[in-house]
């Protein structure tokens, strides 16, 4: 009668997910197992799926995820608001170069470039980045690179990269050990590039103009940001 009963009983998968990593109670465990062994078809398909499941999550856990695949992966969440639990110190910046405002080479009258490189510098830091809009699209993509100018071997701690409207952060990433980051984004024209460094302490911040296609924007695309204070 006991083994009848174990064949008419069914576990849910939750169950057998408990039960192949050893987490079922006991009773439970060798009521299952009994189960098993009375020969259900249905639930004996279901244990080994979750099986091969469970040694495919172990095994995923030891490969190294590359980093290109985790700034893929942070820029398509959706758009939140920051939960900023600091007050970062927003660091005074100076543009110190501009890609478009580079002399035209002897014998041309004018230049076509597709993208924009600037160089900031922030009390000790310097901040490269470089623009590269999508000519079939909208979009754009952000590569930077944080340097320290005072210690140029030594790593500087970047906890976050954002890229916000106002509150709203629509992209973000993290720095690698070298200082180096990349966010692809749809262009607008209401974008702040911030940096946090040091757990969020200090911050540096340059907006991010719109690249104009086929041709050079009035204006430097990030702006002029000499004047920033704190916030």
């Amino acid at each position: 009668m006991s083994e009848k009963r174990n064949m008419v009983k069914h576990y849910e998968i939750t169950r057998w997910v408990d039960f192949v990593r050893g987490m079922a109670p006991g009773d439970e465990s060798d009521m299952m197992r009994s189960h098993l062994d009375g020969g259900c078809e249905e639930c004996s398909q279901l244990a080994g799926f979750c099986r091969r499941l469970a040694r495919t999550c172990q095994a995923i856990v030891t490969d190294e995820v590359p980093e290109p695949v985790v700034r893929r992966a942070l820029a398509i969440f959706p758009a939140r608001k920051p939960e900023r639990r600091w007050r970062a110190l927003r660091i005074p910046v100076e543009l110190v170069f501009d890609s478009f405002l580079m002399p035209v080479p002897a014998g041309l009258r004018s230049t076509w470039q597709v993208g924009w490189q600037g160089l900031y510098r922030a009390g000790e830091c310097s901040l490269d980045l470089r623009i590269e809009p999508d000519p079939q699209s909208m979009r754009a993509t952000i590569v930077g690179q944080v340097s320290n100018l005072t210690a140029p071997g030594q790593e500087l701690s970047i906890s976050a990269v954002c890229l916000k409207s106002g509150q709203e952060v629509v992209a973000e990433t993290v720095g690698n050990r070298f200082g180096e980051f990349q966010l692809e984004y749809e262009q607008r024209g209401d974008l702040q590039l911030c940096v946090y460094l040091d757990a969020g302490a200090r911050c540096l911040q340059v907006p991010v103009k719109r690249l104009a296609e086929g041709k050079e924007p009035d204006r430097d695309p990030a702006g002029d940001s000499k004047n920033l204070g704190n916030d």
